[in-house]
């Protein structure tokens, strides 16, 4: 989700400051926030070089909700953080559990890099319920040395792979051969992958507009939006103390935000420009996208959710080998009262009735420029003491 350009202002106005520097504002990420992107490099721990993989995973509001263990050799035990959750957005934790997909994705391609098998137990101590998260693991997963298996190519992509949020090329539709490289990057999972681009017009047309109502209605409700402003980080100083949320680097925003302008207790108001410029500039962006895909399963329990993870992370990395931009839109698929219009089109569309099926991701894909990496926390801030 692009939440990059929030402009609200004490007393719910707007200040345009001609004229005013943002001197000392600079829009890029700091370097120490993205440190992580260069990889683990000459790890001597197995699992630690492993890990300094897996914790690139893409990630929901990029939470990071990932805990390990080390206690027992060749091992690794994932926990959920059960402070970075969605409670408003994601009240079933669905998005949070695919993103322990992710993790466990990447951890098993850097593990096949290194000549090392996993086996992956989820939930050993039982899965969660369908309403809530706990302290159980997620997953066991157990390092054994094995000279048969076989490297995974995706994983030269896992230190280019980004979330693009930006304007796509709407002249360069995404190719057939790329479509069917992100089909077998997933045929091992149990789901339906599907896809459309502008040979199929009224399709992508209704994509777009189901995209659009949905991001207004997040936009527009006051308990999603500010759940999205507790994880906001504004400037260099937020970004680079936290490394994890949502990063927003625009200088003028910053300046604002320096002289405590920049109210995030509050929501904006339905037509506040905070509120409208969002939604302008989240349309420009759907309307330049020339793809969709998605990802439908039989089923919807803790472990279904998990692999979906897992065939996402593939996708994208296989999208990224063929040099192409994607981005997760979740709005329509999350279960609060107010997306229900939404949640209920995405699903006559895509011929995925629930509770039978349920769509499990669905994202924009187009040949986009390159964006910065979103920072990340490290390895040791996942580490469980003990």
């Amino acid at each position: 989700m692009d939440r990059r350009r929030f402009i609200r202002v004490a007393g719910g106005s707007v200040v345009w400051a001609a004229g005013v520097s943002a001197a000392g504002c600079s829009s890029a990420i700091p370097p120490e926030a993205i440190s992580a992107w260069q990889g683990p490099g000459a790890e001597p721990d197995l699992r630690r070089w492993i890990l300094g993989y897996a914790i690139l995973a893409p990630h929901s509001h990029n939470l990071q909700s990932w805990l390990v263990d080390l206690d027992v050799p060749d091992e690794i035990t994932l926990r959920c953080d059960l402070g970075r959750l969605l409670p408003e957005t994601d009240p079933f934790s669905r998005q949070i559990m695919m993103s322990h997909g992710t993790f466990l994705e990447l951890l098993d391609i850097a593990a096949r890099e290194r000549g090392h098998r996993t086996e992956i137990t989820l939930f050993p101590e039982g899965a969660f319920g369908a309403d809530k998260l706990d302290a159980r693991p997620v997953a066991r997963i157990r390092l054994t040395a094995d000279a048969t298996v076989r490297k995974d190519p995706l994983f030269a992509q896992i230190l280019q792979r980004h979330t693009n949020r930006s304007v796509y090329d709407l002249a360069r539709p995404v190719p057939a051969a790329a479509w069917q490289a992100m089909a077998e990057a997933v045929k091992p999972n149990p789901l339906r992958f599907g896809f459309v681009g502008p040979e199929q017009a009224d399709a992508l047309a209704q994509h777009r507009a189901i995209a659009a109502e949905a991001w207004r209605i997040e936009l527009t409700t006051p308990r999603a939006i500010l759940e999205s402003f507790k994880v906001l980080r504004v400037g260099a100083a937020e970004v680079a103390r936290h490394r994890d949320g949502l990063s927003l680097m625009d200088p003028m925003v910053v300046w604002l935000d320096r002289f405590g302008l920049f109210d995030r207790s509050k929501a904006p108001g339905p037509a506040d420009f905070a509120t409208t410029s969002q939604i302008k500039d989240f349309n420009r962006k759907i309307e330049s996208t020339p793809g969709f895909l998605w990802m439908v399963t039989d089923g919807n329990d803790r472990a279904t959710q998990v692999d979906a993870g897992r065939a996402y992370a593939r996708v994208q990395l296989a999208a990224t080998a063929q040099g192409l931009a994607m981005q997760p839109l979740q709005q329509a698929l999350q279960e609060y009262p107010e997306q229900a219009k939404p949640y209920a089109d995405i699903r006559r569309l895509l011929g995925a009735p629930p509770p039978a099926q349920t769509i499990q991701m669905w994202a924009r894909v187009g040949y986009a420029p390159s964006v910065s990496p979103a920072p990340r926390r490290g390895l040791a801030a996942h580490l469980t003491k003990t």
